[in-house]
Formats: C-alpha cells, structure tokens, sequence
C-alpha cells in the first residue's frame, strides 16, 4: 500500500502514519517521558565532564598527585555531602520543590563559570604556595596530601562540586522530581530505558571532551591553552545546563499542571511540607526500617565495590606495570563496560517485569557475592587455580586480572541498569517528609560514607597487617559480611 493518499479533491497527499504519530506526540506518557529524558542526558552530560576535569586538575596540579584523590573522598567530599545535607533539609522546609531545584542548579552553574573564567586565571595569587611549603618542611612526609588539598584549594573546591554534581543533582534531584511525577506503574517500564540515555549521554560529552583537549596538543603556552580548554568545557557545561532548565521549566508549566500526565491528588500530597527541625528529622528517619535498608542498599554497595576495584587494580598494576599497557587493558575494560551496560538495559526492563522488585533489586549483589568468591580464591589460592590457568595458556595472576575485570564489569553494569532504578522507585511510595529529607539523607550522604567507610577498612587493615596484598583474607571476609547486609536490605 502507497504511504500517502489523496484528499477528496485528488491533491494534497495525507500520510497514514501522521494520526499515530500526533497521537504519541500529544500522549501523556511521551508528554512526560522525552523531557524527563532531556533533563536526565544534560546532567549526565555534564557529569562526564565535571568527573574527568576535577581529576585533571588534582593530579597534575604543583607538589601533588593521584595520592591526594583518597583524601578529597574522606575529608573533603564526606564533610561537604553532610552539609549539603542540613542545607538541602532547611531548604525543602522553606521552599517548594521547584524552587529548590532551580536555586541548586543555579547554584552549581554559577560556580563552574565562575571557576574557569574567575578562579582558575588567578590560582597565582589565591593558593597559598608560601604557607604550603612552610609548612612542607615542618610536617612529616606523610602529610604532603593534606598539604596539597590547601595549596591548591580551588582545584579541591572544584573537586567537591564535581562530586556533590553527581550526588545531589543527577541522584537527589532529578530522581526526587521524576519521583513525585511518574507513578509506580510507570517507572517499571521507563526507569530502566533512562540508562540508555545515560549512556548516550557518556559518549557525547566523552567526544567533547576528546575535541576541546586536542586544543592543548602542540600548544606553544600549555597553561594558557588548558585554561582556554577549561573555559569551553565550563561553557559546555553552562549551556547543557541552560538546556536542563528549559526542560525543567517545560515540565512545570505544561506537564505538571496536566491532569493526564500527572496525579494530582499524588502531587498535592508530595507539595505538602512537614517542617522539622534537622534533629527531629534525623530521629525521625532512624526509626524508619525502610529508610534504613535504603541506607543500607547504597552504603553496601559503596563499601563493597571500593573494596573490590582497590584489590582489583592492585594485581592489575602487578599484572601491567607499564603505564601504556596498563591504560591499554583499561581502554578495552571501559569499551566492554559499555556494550554490557548497554544490553542490561534493554533487559532490566522484562527482569522487572516477570520478576518484581525484590528479584532485581537483589541481582546487583548477588552478581558481586558470585564473581567475588572467584576473584578472591584466585589471589589466596592461586595454586588451585594453576592447572585451569595453564590449559587456558596463561598464568593465575592474569587469570585474577581477567575474573576481576569481568567482575567488575558485571557488578557496574547491573548497578546501572537495576540497582539505581529499583533504589529510585522505593521512593515513590513513601510520605513527603520521607521522600525529601530520607532520600536526602540516604543519596547525599550514604554514597560517601560507603566509599569512606570502604576507604577506612582499608586504611586500618594496611597499616595493621603491613601492606594491601596481607590484607587481602581479611578484606574478602568483610565484602562478604557488607554483601549480606545489603542483600537482607533488599529482602
């Protein structure tokens, strides 16, 4: 059959697809879904490009190095996402959602300008090399990292804003409003599809950034071309964030006020305020068990794979000790990452589906506890394993290498396609007070104090036995005992 047909009058040719296509151009599911989308691709736009630039700059900036990175996590990042925190309450008793949510992002725009075209051109005169080296040679060796973070305060303000951009607007907020607009029924089907622009969003913003730094390539003034490289990337995120807004405002004005998009009498509920001091909120919030699972879900997974990519990269550097081949393997592992994470989405959606929540929601772990045994058996028992590594035709160590890639692989892929989505719908049922300040808590601050609390096990065990390799049987007990935490939260 012809794709088009006349008029009653034998001339202007009407397509048949054109009813279907202006019925799901005006249908209330595609009203909501394509901006929400949007505003989810600008923030991970720009999370891509925060994350690689806060990294540059810490590593590469004077009398510092990757050691300053555990550092910024714990004493910098932790304090910060807690502060954020007791704002982010004091604010939501205060203000309406929007007004929250424009004042924050405004915020952070503000301040990634400001870095680039303020801050960064004048780190002559505002770090304090003098008082850093004075105190260099007063303090012991050890404490060169800390040292570095003041000297260079600007690049580890960046850093904390980098990080809190994550936490706070791609998990808190955007989640907290898609939330309070798509109902249970809905996110089954469509939260699982928001990692596919997640991903999307990641190659974008990875080209990007790929262009802007070939700008430094053979540049006669490196200084000058990173600066005028930083300020395109602060501008590329500035206008990605323009372009969230819009979609925000869009949302407010014509897809929040519409009956067939949005529950009312549900949206009414979720605008209402219970004001409550930050204590009262915090005693509040510890008496609730679903909280804390919630809690425990993101803790869990934060603590266990800080533990397993530590380990992970440590007999990988004894595996590639050469930089080129080292970032060579790393260049496959993110490439393989990808096209995983990209079918677990197209399946999240029918897991979800036949299995419920609790199922997918325990996938995640489950995957982590299974790959995890065999990673750490390899490391402790690498004798066992020779005979399997031989007939493969390489060694135990590779082998580790290998089951630890694909371990992580697997974990991150599964995180992103079920764990973020299941954690975001537990939300949707709980009260106004719950849904912000809980979500607040358990978002801004568990993520962080899963890393740090993963960082300290660490730190404790390194300089109680001697070295990572020694800790290791004791590192793989504790990722069993935080995996079956996380799992009982789930059930």
């Amino acid at each position: 059959m012809s794709a088009a047909t006349l008029n009653a009058d034998g001339d202007a040719p009407k397509f048949l697809g054109s009813k279907r296509l202006a019925a799901l151009k005006n249908s209330p599911e595609t009203k909501k879904v394509v901006p929400l989308a949007l505003i989810f691709f600008c923030i991970l736009f720009n999370y891509t490009i925060l994350r690689d630039t806060k990294d540059v700059l810490v590593v590469t900036a004077p009398k510092s190095g990757a050691e300053i990175i555990p550092f910024l996590k714990t004493y910098v990042n932790l304090p910060g996402a807690i502060a954020f925190t007791v704002l982010y309450s004091s604010l939501s008793n205060r203000f309406s959602q929007p007004q929250v949510f424009r004042g924050v992002i405004t915020t952070f725009l503000g301040f990634f300008a400001a870095f680039a075209w303020f801050l960064y051109p004048n780190i002559g005169t505002l770090h304090p090399h003098a008082l850093a080296d004075a105190a260099a040679k007063v303090l012991p060796g050890s404490f060169q990292a800390p040292i570095a973070i003041i000297r260079n305060w600007t690049f580890s303000l960046f850093y904390l804003a980098a990080e809190l951009w994550g936490s706070v607007v791609a998990s808190l907020l955007f989640w907290g409003f898609a939330n309070s607009v798509v109902s249970v029924k809905e996110a089954k089907k469509y939260y699982p599809l928001f990692g596919l622009f997640a991903n999307i969003a990641l190659v974008f913003s990875g080209q990007f950034v790929r262009i802007v730094s070939k700008l430094r390539v053979g540049a006669a003034d490196p200084a000058a071309a990173w600066g005028l490289s930083l300020k395109l990337l602060m501008g590329g995120v500035v206008a990605s964030g323009g372009v969230l807004l819009g979609a925000y405002e869009y949302m407010q004005r014509c897809v929040v006020t519409d009956p067939r998009c949005v529950d009312q009498s549900t949206l009414k509920k979720s605008k209402t305020k219970t004001k409550m001091s930050m204590r009262d909120s915090a005693k509040y919030l510890a008496q609730s068990k679903y909280i804390r699972n919630l809690a425990t879900l993101v803790i869990g997974y934060g603590m266990a794979i800080n533990i397993v990519e530590v380990t992970w990269k440590a007999n990988l550097k004894a595996r590639f000790p050469d930089p080129a081949a080292y970032s060579a393997f790393m260049g496959a592992f993110s490439s393989t990452t990808g096209g995983v994470t990209l079918f677990m989405m197209l399946a999240g959606q029918q897991i979800l589906k036949r299995f419920g929540w609790g199922v997918a929601a325990a996938v995640t772990p489950v995957t982590l506890l299974a790959t995890g045994c065999v990673f750490f058996s390899l490391i402790l028992k690498p004798g066992l394993w020779a005979p399997l590594a031989g007939a493969l035709g390489t060694t135990p160590l590779m082998l580790a290498v290998l089951v630890g890639a694909a371990q992580n692989i697997a974990t991150k892929s599964t995180k992103y396609a079920l764990f973020d989505p299941c954690k975001e719908m537990a939300y949707i049922p709980l009260g106004p007070e719950e849904k912000t300040k809980g979500k607040a808590a358990v978002d801004v601050i568990g993520n962080p104090l899963g890393k740090s609390g993963g960082s300290f096990i660490q730190q404790f065990m390194i300089f109680g036995f001697g070295s990572l390799a020694a800790s290791t049987p004791y590192l793989a007990a504790v990722l069993g005992i935080v995996i079956f935490a996380w799992i009982r939260s789930v059930s």
